[in-house]
Formats: C-alpha cells, structure tokens, sequence
C-alpha cells in the first residue's frame, strides 16, 4: 500500500466519521426532516460520501467513529457543521444539545467547556450567524 493510499483511505474515514456525527445529531430528535435532508444532502457532495455510504450511515450511523480532528481549528469547524445541523429544521431540543455536547467531547474539546462552546454555536446560528469566523472569533474571546 503506497503513502497515497494511506492518506486517501484516513480521509475517506475522517469524512464518513464527521457525516455520521451529523448524522447522530440529526437523528437525536427522532427523525431527520426535509431542510436537515437537504443540509446532509449537500454535505454528502461536499465530503465526496458516495450514495450507497450515504445510505449505511443513515441506517446506522453509530457504526463510524468521530476521528477527531487534529487542530483547534478544524474541531470548531466540525462543531460549528453539527450545530448548523440542529438548526437545519429551526427547533433545537435538548436532546439534540445533549447529543451536540457530547460529540463535542469525542471531538477534543473539554468536558468543562464543551456545553458553554456548544451553546455558544447554537446562539450565534439561531440568530441568523452562519459565518465560521465569526464563531471562531467568539471563542477565542472567551479564552481571553
């Protein structure tokens, strides 16, 4: 097996893993409704996730692990798709935060900040911030 395909094969599995966390997410309130089907739509084209994947993974999408990301960055990036998942459908339950908050932790952040950071990413969308920097921003500020 060449290095490329050592890299190509941990890609594939971090982009299945991060599309079965929204997954879970989208899930964690019972069902997955028409605009969080369009949202995974899209983010199945976007991470390259084939239909017949697509369709394992809404069969059983606790089959694939987080793979958390190595940077920071990347961490709220994957937070930040989860928590624009919960509000794909404009309702946030608190079975969905629990769910958010816990996968937040699978992706590295700490159990001592991870609802606070969880909260902060369904405040900033629910008032209509979709922007990654602007979250990613608000974050830093609290570290201040």
């Amino acid at each position: 097996m060449s290095i490329k395909d050592l890299y190509t094969s941990g890609f594939v599995d971090r982009n299945y893993g991060h599309f079965a966390a929204i997954v879970r997410v989208a899930l964690s309130d019972g069902e997955i409704t028409d605009e969080e089907k369009k949202f995974l739509d899209r983010l199945a084209r976007k991470l390259s996730i084939s239909e017949v994947e697509y369709a394992k993974i809404l069969k059983d999408p606790t089959g694939y692990p987080i793979n958390p990301p190595t940077t920071y960055k990347r961490r709220l990036e994957r937070l930040f798709d989860l928590a624009r998942i919960v509000y794909a459908d404009l309702e946030c339950t608190e079975k969905q935060v629990n769910m958010l908050t816990r996968i937040s932790i699978g992706l590295g952040f700490s159990p001592a900040n991870a609802r606070y950071i969880v909260d902060k990413a369904l405040t900033l969308i629910s008032e209509g911030g979709d922007d990654l920097d602007d979250f990613s921003e608000e974050i830093k500020n609290m570290n201040r």
